[in-house]
């Protein structure tokens, strides 16, 4: 039986760990080709081990989205290891945390540039490979579907206090992600947004704990309060966070030939709540 993403090419930005990690093990499983890609190389690298030993395919790409040179950068890799580019999944990101007449500006175009601009300048440098690859194929008779999947939140879709730069970014790449449909669609591109609640990855331990990201050199806390945390499992109807593995599937189901008449969708993975 074919595997559902056989000899498929995906990048998957932030797939060292988390539900970018869980991705990229799973898309290898189902056949594809996978550019596993993360600002740490070691992470990174694990995940790639796991592919491998696994007997799937894939290449590390190591860098920062927000970087002006990122993206060509690692479309070219891809292309220049498999030859074609199928899929994109915008996963990297982060949080940073503040009330708004506390945020600095620094705090908001930091969310910005990471959840928006970055997946953005992605797509964008994705379009030879999709657009211009669509119409060659439509002159030779071929359909090939194409997949951009990015990845939103709640926080994006109903908002959030205390992440107001985090909400904009992530309703931002649902606008972002409606348009290219339209813009797209009629080149075999079918372009998701997938928003998630409360999946338990390092973004969503005890802030209390005291984990931080570095930026620039900065620490950056990331985390949610004990006391929101006890909430948000309280509003949840399946009383518990998502695993990875859990929201993993809806990518795999945005990536794969399931998915070839959805378009412009933000898909809510909540747990029901």
């Amino acid at each position: 039986m074919e595997k559902m993403l056989q000899d498929r090419v995906a990048i998957i930005t932030g797939s060292g760990r988390g539900i970018g990690r869980a991705a990229a093990l799973l898309f290898a499983r189902e056949g594809a080709r996978v550019v596993v890609s993360d600002l740490d190389p070691a992470p990174a690298e694990e995940t790639a081990q796991e592919i491998k030993s696994a007997g799937g395919q894939c290449i590390v790409v190591t860098g920062d989205v927000t970087d002006g040179a990122f993206a060509d950068r690692i479309v070219k890799k891809a292309v220049e290891a498999w030859g074609a580019l199928h899929v994109l999944v915008n996963n990297a990101g982060y949080t940073w945390d503040a009330v708004v007449h506390k945020m600095t500006d620094e705090q908001w175009e930091a969310m910005l540039a990471v959840h928006l601009t970055a997946p953005f300048r992605l797509i964008r440098a994705a379009a030879p490979y999709f657009r211009d690859a669509a119409k060659a194929e439509k002159e030779a008779g071929k359909i090939i579907n194409r997949k951009i999947i990015n990845i939103s939140s709640m926080a994006g879709t109903r908002g959030n206090a205390g992440q107001a730069n985090y909400s904009s970014a992530k309703a931002g790449i649902v606008g972002l992600t409606k348009t290219l449909a339209k813009e797209w669609g009629g080149f075999n591109v079918q372009v998701n947004a997938v928003a998630y609640g409360w999946i338990d990855t390092r973004l969503t331990k005890e802030k209390e704990a005291g984990q931080t990201l570095d930026r620039a050199g900065k620490p950056v806390a990331i985390g949610i309060p004990s006391v929101m945390r006890n909430i948000m499992q309280q509003m949840i109807p399946a009383g518990r966070a998502g695993t990875v593995e859990e929201a993993a599937g809806p990518l795999l189901f945005f990536a794969s030939s399931l998915s070839d008449y959805v378009s412009g969708q933000c898909l809510e993975v909540t747990g029901g709540w």
